[in-house]
């Protein structure tokens, strides 16, 4: 069978038969083939928001007057086109893959039965994710690190790997719905804080009461992370082109205090939430290129058409607000998962179509390549940037439009899928994955093809 035809998508599964023994890992072979589609795809749009982080100042996340340049409309353009299509949405599509994998490591290939890992394996691999997550963080710098959240979640969600997917979308759903409750009340309270504070700072010979005073220190608290201050971004672009051990320092600080407060209040439950509904996804076939053409079509229709309506309207009151930054944020608005839960469905089903079809056959390949090698891909995201943006390296940060972020994107896409495909012609794994496996399995996995 030639190597298109081994990845053909109206085969569900590939190799099914050859998923060994509970302590072997799982072969090429076995895999299946749509959801290292899918995973390459996320992958690479998750790098659309990141460089972001990589390649600006933090603020840069939420506000679009970074970056600006001399071409002001352009980078307008691609700030908004990138916060209605891609924000959020690439993040929760790799979050439901993950969640999948847990699934399918645990319980074996198929919606609900196969031959499954051991707890004991399990907890190995998770611990090991997070061993890659600290050096992610701690070594590459990379202060939006994932895999550290992926460990912890993976770790949590372990009993429910053989849970039914409707109690899976419930659970999934509360825990969102929760979640954007909490989004939505930071919101409030960060808005009554900043008005706390400009009514202290107008009257400061005045008697306020205490109350006044604790919504406004919540402000201050947080001011510095969502207020656009130039003064406060060249400091952080000083930092960021410093010596490895200034932006060291400065990383670990980022990620100590993300460690704190930002991962248990929102981003934890955003991933879990996520990834039960990706296992839930998975156990209906969903992810596996299982359903039909119809069912995929729907869920496309359904998830853009909610999606981005939702995305839209918080884009234009973003923009009627003149860019207020608590209004910019997702994380302060009650609907944010709404849109991006939506658009992360209605990809998942274009994805599936085109893997259903016969278009971009060589594309396919390629983003399958790079599926397989996520990990290895996602820490070469990290040290690329780090050589390119930090005083490590180049120390080019700050120094890009938000148009010249995305040149490098793209190059970033063009090598990772021309080497990822190039890799695993001559070698079984990615590095990361071969050495996650070998730790993870207690033995040498087979490195060369």
């Amino acid at each position: 069978m030639s190597r298109l035809k081994t990845y053909r998508f109206r085969s569900l599964r590939i190799g099914v038969s050859e998923v060994s023994k509970a302590s072997t890992p799982v072969s090429a072979s076995a895999r299946i083939a749509s959801l290292d589609i899918l995973r390459g795809f996320a992958l690479l749009g998750v790098l659309l928001l990141n460089i972001l982080g990589f390649g600006m100042a933090g603020i840069g996340y939420f506000h679009p007057f970074v970056g600006l340049g001399d071409n002001a409309e352009l980078n307008y353009t691609i700030w908004a086109t990138v916060n209605l299509f891609f924000e959020g949405s690439m993040r929760g599509l790799f979050s439901m893959l993950f969640g999948a994998g847990i699934v399918m490591f645990t319980t074996g290939f198929g919606s609900h039965s196969g031959t499954g890992k051991s707890a004991w394996l399990h907890y190995k691999r998770t611990f090991f994710l997070l061993m890659f997550g600290i050096f992610d963080a701690y070594v590459l710098l990379w202060t939006g690190d994932i895999l550290i959240l992926y460990a912890i979640a993976g770790a949590i969600l372990y009993p429910l790997r053989n849970t039914k997917p409707k109690t899976l979308i419930i659970l999934s759903t509360v825990i969102l719905l929760c979640s954007s409750f909490v989004f939505a009340t930071a919101g409030t309270l960060m808005t009554e804080g900043r008005d706390a504070a400009a009514v202290i700072e107008a009257n400061p010979e005045e008697s306020h009461s205490t109350e006044l005073h604790e919504l406004a220190d919540l402000w201050y608290e947080t001011d510095g992370t969502f207020t656009y201050n130039e003064t406060a971004i060249q400091e952080e672009l000083d930092l960021r082109r410093g010596s490895y051990s200034q932006v060291a320092k400065y990383s670990a600080k980022t990620v100590n205090e993300h460690l704190m407060f930002f991962t248990p209040v929102f981003m934890m439950w955003d991933a879990i939430g996520m990834m039960l509904l990706g296992m839930a996804t998975y156990r209906l076939g969903f992810l596996s290129a299982q359903r039909s053409k119809k069912d995929y079509l729907r869920l496309t229709v359904f998830g853009f058409s909610i999606g981005l309506l939702v995305n839209g309207m918080e884009l234009y009151q973003a923009i009627e607000s003149n860019y207020d930054v608590l209004i910019i944020s997702g994380w302060f608005q009650g609907t944010y998962h709404i849109g991006r839960v939506s658009m992360a469905l209605g990809w998942l089903g274009l994805v599936m179509l085109v893997c259903q079809s016969e278009l971009w056959p060589a594309l396919r390949l390629q983003l399958s390549a790079v599926g397989r090698t996520a990990l290895s891909n996602y820490l070469l995201h990290s040290l690329l940037c780090l050589i390119i943006f930090t005083g490590a390296g180049f120390g080019l940060i700050g120094t890009f439009e938000r148009w010249e972020l995305y040149v490098i994107v793209l190059a970033i896409w063009i090598f990772q899928l021309l080497a990822s495909s190039w890799w695993l012609k001559r070698y079984a794994f990615g590095p990361a994955e071969w050495l996650w496996r070998t730790m993870t399995y207690g033995s040498k996995q087979k490195w060369r093809i």
